[in-house]
């Protein structure tokens, strides 16, 4: 574990209740890694569930992580990001309220402040959601 949830904040531009990740597990140029717990509290939690918006926040989130940190390694500030475009959706299935899910997001191309990513979220091994998302840093 790299960024604890306890410090997460310090990388990503999202405060609460709008925090949808716990702890960076990894972050290296072409991965990055996080964990994150569903409480029943959450606001995107309806009937019981994660919604879809909240997985692929998540996803965006570890995103924001593992950009945050790799700047923040080489001595700069964070950088603010935006979705400019979700593709490739694909939903298999929610995680219930009190589960934990893992997040590996992939970047995949760049041009210029344009980043391709591909994400996928995980609960008990069994695959949640993937998507591609381009992110636009500033």
């Amino acid at each position: 574990m790299i960024v604890t949830k306890e410090k997460i904040v310090d990388y990503i531009p999202h405060r609460s209740p709008f925090v949808m990740i716990d702890n960076l597990v990894s972050a290296r140029a072409d991965r990055f890694e996080s964990d994150f717990f569903i409480e029943e509290d959450n606001v995107l939690v309806h009937s019981g569930f994660f919604e879809e918006s909240g997985l692929i926040e998540n996803i965006a989130q570890t995103c924001a992580a593992g950009f945050g940190y790799l700047d923040h390694q080489k001595g700069a500030e964070p950088k603010i990001g935006f979705i400019g475009a979700i593709s490739k959706l694909e939903v298999f299935e929610l995680p219930l309220a009190h589960s934990k899910i893992n997040t590996i997001v992939t970047p995949t191309h760049q041009l210029g402040n344009i980043f391709l990513v591909k994400g996928e979220n995980y609960c008990n091994g069994r695959k949640l959601l993937e998507c591609e998302i381009k992110i636009v840093v500033t």
